[in-house]
């Protein structure tokens, strides 16, 4: 009998789509960072990117528990002398809702070339629409 090992020919990819509408932001992002990876397949190997595309729409309408829509603070540095930049997670959202949800399901993935190539299968629109129904997605489920 013989061990299988996953090898880049077996990898089978699918497109799924979130809808984020009332999701909870680290509940949505963490299921959504396993699907990358490919932890829900049988055949999931830590060095290969085993993991499918997802889809994320209505991304302005994501949830957080808490007062973390005004205590949580994103900080950013321009380069110049006195340059810090705070701005709360509600004026995030309303600016760029894709680069708060995309932020944090980066946390999650790997570091390096691996988790680079993961998060390049990742798409997220603040709206409903999307460009990918020639891909055929799949509604994915989240899990409360």
């Amino acid at each position: 009998m013989k061990t299988f090992s996953t090898t880049p020919k077996d990898i089978e990819r699918e497109w799924h789509v979130v809808d984020a509408e009332g999701q909870i932001l680290g509940r949505l992002a963490s299921q959504v960072a396993a699907v990358l990876r490919g932890k829900h397949k049988p055949y999931y190997s830590p060095h290969l990117d085993t993991g499918d595309h997802v889809v994320i729409i209505n991304a302005e309408k994501i949830a957080v528990t808490g007062n973390k829509m005004d205590d949580k603070v994103y900080q950013r540095y321009t380069g110049w002398p006195g340059g810090v930049r705070t701005a709360t997670l509600r004026e995030r959202i309303a600016r760029e809702p894709e680069k708060v949800l995309r932020g944090a399901i980066k946390g999650m993935l790997p570091r390096g070339p691996l988790g680079r190539q993961m998060l390049r299968k990742l798409n997220v629109y603040a709206g409903p629409e999307h460009p990918h129904q020639a891909q055929q997605p799949k509604p994915m489920e989240i899990e409360e």
